[in-house]
């Protein structure tokens, strides 16, 4: 079984020797599963949310970029209506019939999400078929790097490759992501993390087109500018919190109505503030001006970027990390208030970056747990990451680098 060319392999990893030893076990495990002497290769990368934090749901605007984390997978078809997919280090395997989607139970779980997934992909017009799908994955669970949306890319992108001819778009995946996990796991997502997992690289995101956001790629890298990009596993994953996630984007939504509009996007800032009054939940008022404030720190970036002017980006990194924890306020849980891995975290980083006199740090994804994003000088990468390691363990602290590459068959 042939795996990719080390040119394909460097052209997504930057390097081949690691990632095609990562490629033969995965072949070799897909074939020892299921058979098949042959097998098309899939990836699809987690995502780092830069700024727009909770906007994407209001229709609003987003700089977001894939990781070098990634969900692969080797697959081909069965030639039947039935799904098998085998995850590596899980002895369950996933199945799913095509033909029997309403028997399958919407609650969380990646057998509803799959059969969301095909359910969504049919009713956006697309073909759906059976196939057998050997997976592997580095991209951390339930933190906030969105490893269920590089799962959703993947499987789209298999989709896609073996019964659709490549006629289906970024947008696509994300709108048949987004589907299944509002209506299979009634999470009210947006299509911010599918979007930024498929497209790849950094890129500005602009959401209040509904269905069809628009985006657009950008030219930076932390790395030339002289940072790294560390994500931090704080220790306490936000599966269990699906309520207080959905609370955002509703009460967003609860201060939109009252202003006389569906979403956020669809009026500002002044019309807020002209009736705070008329709003009784407050904190739907303090939700709904981080949006607005959030919106306009996106526009600055993408000057900044624009501009290579790399000290506005930390400010206005350091602004949204803010406007999160005190407005948007998912920074913790109120299910268990004295449990704050995030804002412990945030606070032991503040602490090191304040003795170096460089960096910022803020809330990453979704938030209320999961992990952080910092940005360190290049030189303090790794006293940083020795630093962190002691709070929450070495094996939760990722030192990574922007992924030009999204969702593909390599």
């Amino acid at each position: 079984m042939n795996i990719p060319s080390s040119e394909r392999l460097e052209k997504v990893y930057g390097e081949s020797a690691k990632s095609a030893e990562r490629f033969q076990a995965l072949a070799e495990n897909f074939k020892k599963k299921y058979g098949h002497d042959e097998a098309e290769f899939f990836s699809a990368p987690g995502r780092t949310e830069i700024i727009g934090n909770h906007t994407d749901h209001n229709g609003g605007k987003v700089i977001a970029g894939s990781i070098d984390l990634d969900t692969v997978g080797a697959a081909q078809p069965n030639n039947s209506s039935v799904i098998h997919i085998t995850s590596e280090g899980y002895s369950k395997e996933i199945v799913v019939d095509i033909a029997k989607l309403d028997s399958v139970a919407k609650v969380s779980g990646t057998e509803a999400l799959l059969a969301g997934m095909m359910e969504g992909a049919q009713k956006f017009g697309f073909k759906v078929g059976g196939f057998d799908a050997f997976v592997s994955t580095n991209v951390i669970a339930a933190a906030g790097v969105s490893s269920s949306a590089s799962f959703e890319m993947l499987v789209c992108t298999i989709v896609n490759h073996f019964f659709n001819d490549g006629a289906m778009s970024c947008a696509d995946y994300a709108k048949i992501g987004k589907y299944s996990e509002n209506v299979y796991w009634n999470k009210a997502s947006g299509m911010m993390d599918q979007m930024a997992c498929a497209v790849g690289g950094p890129v500005l995101f602009d959401f209040s087109n509904g269905s069809q956001p628009e985006y657009k790629p950008l030219s930076f890298s932390f790395e030339k500018k002289g940072y790294r990009l560390v994500i931090v596993n704080t220790g306490k994953g936000h599966a269990d919190l699906s309520e207080e996630y959905s609370g955002i984007p509703n009460e967003m939504k609860e201060a939109a109505k009252v202003l006389g509009v569906e979403l956020l996007c669809e009026t500002n800032l002044d019309n807020l503030l002209a009736h705070v009054n008329e709003i009784p939940n407050d904190r739907a008022v303090l939700r709904a001006i981080h949006f607005f404030e959030e919106n306009r720190r996106v526009d600055e970036m993408a000057a900044a970027i624009e501009a290579d002017d790399i000290d506005a980006v930390l400010k206005l990194v350091n602004e949204s990390g803010t406007s999160s924890w005190e407005l948007l306020q998912n920074c913790y849980s109120l299910q268990n208030c004295k449990e704050q891995k995030i804002t412990l975290t945030l606070a032991l980083t503040e602490l090191f970056l304040k003795g170096i006199g460089d960096g910022v740090c803020r809330v990453h994804g979704g938030g209320f747990a999961g992990v952080i994003m910092c940005l360190v000088p290049l030189a303090e990468a790794d006293n940083y990451v020795n630093y962190i390691g002691k709070y929450v363990g070495d094996s939760n602290v990722y030192p990574m680098n922007i992924r030009a590459v999204g969702a593909v068959r390599i």
